[in-house]
């Protein structure tokens, strides 16, 4: 059974910066990718970064290019997600996901292609 454990977010003020956190584990010795998804209220869930298992290899959504970094770490099969530069619409809950590869470089946008899924994490920007 795949864990994905989610911490961080929070309050913060426009132009400020959060960093999540999203650990992926399981008995085996697996190699994942890993994304993030966002939800607003009264919206659908929407892509905003992922990352394969190759850290060279990611991806971004149009509203957090430039603002927002994916990382991650292979020996803790851990992802990142460093925010900077808040905006008030990026207040949303925030989701990770993990999926296992056989790709090292390939990524995943779509939601239906995660299998597992953390329970989200709230982030609040105050304008």
């Amino acid at each position: 059974q795949v864990q994905v454990v989610q911490s961080g977010g929070g309050l913060v003020q426009a132009g400020g910066s959060l960093r999540l956190s999203c650990a992926a584990s399981s008995g085996a010795d697996s190699t994942y990718a890993m994304g993030w998804f966002r939800q607003a209220p009264g919206k659908d869930r929407e892509f905003v970064a992922a990352i394969g298992w190759s850290a060279d290899s990611t991806t971004y959504a149009d509203s957090s290019k430039g603002r927002f970094t994916i990382s991650r770490d292979n020996g803790k099969n851990t992802a990142y997600l460093q925010m900077n530069s808040l905006k008030p619409e990026d207040t949303a809950v925030y989701y990770c996901a993990a999926r296992p590869t056989v790709v090292p470089t390939r990524v995943y946008l779509k939601m239906h292609e995660y299998d597992h899924w953390g329970r989200g994490t709230q982030v609040t920007v105050s304008s």
